[in-house]
């Protein structure tokens, strides 16, 4: 059953909500807004929080407004026995009050409107359980694509995204969910950018102008895809930028530099540039004393907060010693690591080494196989 919590600074009152109530719902009572706040904390989330508008210490509009802050999803509904048009405008506009009755309240309006309230904290409850699912199932579908599309560029995003991790868990940054999943997909505008012209890139060929004009909309082309994705807008414009140089310059060509660039592209903007230089062979510590040399491109203070979680990070990983064992195509499984590249027998590469696999990879390897393509790496 759902919970419903009434806060009220008499006991009595509070004794025949339970009585009146508690056979319909699992009721539970505090004498006051800090023993309601407390309730909330320890024996949360409830479904309604019934609150009476004069109470000491902490009106039931404070208390209501702390609610919110503390579980955004309950349905917060208020008792007074003097709504004034100035408690009614507060109660609506500060604390978004579900409802607002007056005192003393007829049972059958009270069980009315807690019956809606619980109704109402259904839909809310189900559409975030289906806007978590959706963006979870979107996410990894645009991962599943990248991964099969252009495993190289699938294995750096994982790894952008490990240091990512690992850099936002050494700073404590609450958005850490959000720069990981830009870490991820930040190259997933690849996907509409022709294999040649990657191949160029990596390979540190000249491009022509269409192809550089090409090249610097990956960024664009990946914000916009993923902008579809609903409660990532914020995603998106950290890929937008993480292109964007601390000074202003760089795509996307506008005014915006420093403190205005978002906090994820700063931060992303680093990692994947200390990434391509390690992919390249220059060892980290060259790598992050050329990035210095590179005037206006970086955040001061990220890049030095990146050497020193990455750097130590790296440096105790050096003495791991990780279990490695060579398995069969019928014994990978989802979530195994990758030690070495999968090819081809002709060396075509098909998942990179470091790569977490996935069911849609093992789905890819076994149609490989049943060609009669021999696979080359850590199965066979």
């Amino acid at each position: 059953m759902n919970k419903i919590l009434f806060v009220d600074d008499e006991a009595g009152i509070l004794a025949a909500f339970a009585l009146l109530f508690g056979k319909n719902f699992t009721v539970e009572t505090a004498v006051g807004g800090r023993a309601g706040l407390a309730a909330l904390e320890a024996a949360g989330p409830y479904a309604v929080v019934v609150a009476d508008m004069q109470m000491p210490e902490k009106n039931g509009l404070e208390f209501l407004m702390q609610v919110e802050a503390l579980a955004p999803d309950t349905v917060r509904i208020m008792l007074t026995g003097n709504l004034e048009q100035g408690t009614a405008t507060d109660a609506v506009n500060k604390g978004h009050i579900f409802r607002f009755l007056n005192k003393p309240c007829p049972q059958a309006e009270l069980v009315r409107t807690l019956n809606e309230a619980v109704t109402h904290y259904g839909w809310v409850t189900a559409e975030r359980e289906l806007l978590e699912k959706t963006l979870a199932g979107s996410i990894k579908l645009l991962s599943d694509v990248l991964s099969l599309t252009d495993p190289t560029t699938f294995g750096l995003s994982q790894k952008l995204r490990d240091y990512m991790r690992s850099y936002v868990m050494s700073v404590n940054n609450g958005h850490n969910w959000e720069f990981e999943i830009a870490a991820m997909l930040s190259q997933v505008g690849l996907v509409a950018i022709p294999a040649q012209v990657v191949h160029k890139v990596r390979e540190g060929l000249s491009l022509t102008g269409p192809e550089k004009d090409m090249w610097a909309r990956v960024p664009e082309i990946g914000a916009a895809l993923v902008a579809n994705i609903p409660r990532l807008n914020s995603v998106a414009e950290i890929i937008r930028f993480q292109r964007k140089h601390f000074d202003g310059s760089g795509f996307p060509a506008d005014v915006i530099s420093g403190d205005g660039i978002p906090a994820g592209s700063r931060i992303l903007k680093v990692l994947s540039d200390l990434l391509r230089l390690e992919t390249s062979g220059t060892p980290k510590e060259k790598a992050f004393a050329e990035m210095k040399r590179r005037n206006g491109w970086y955040d001061p203070a990220v890049l030095d907060s990146v050497f020193l979680c990455v750097g130590a990070r790296d440096s105790d990983s050096t003495h791991a010693n990780p279990s490695m064992l060579p398995i069969s195509l019928d014994e990978l499984r989802i979530k195994h690591v990758l030690t070495e590249h999968i090819l081809t027998a002709d060396g075509t590469l098909l998942i990179s080494s470091g790569t977490e696999i996935s069911r849609m990879m093992i789905e890819k390897l076994r149609n490989v196989a049943e060609q009669g393509t021999n696979l080359r790496g850590d199965i066979g």
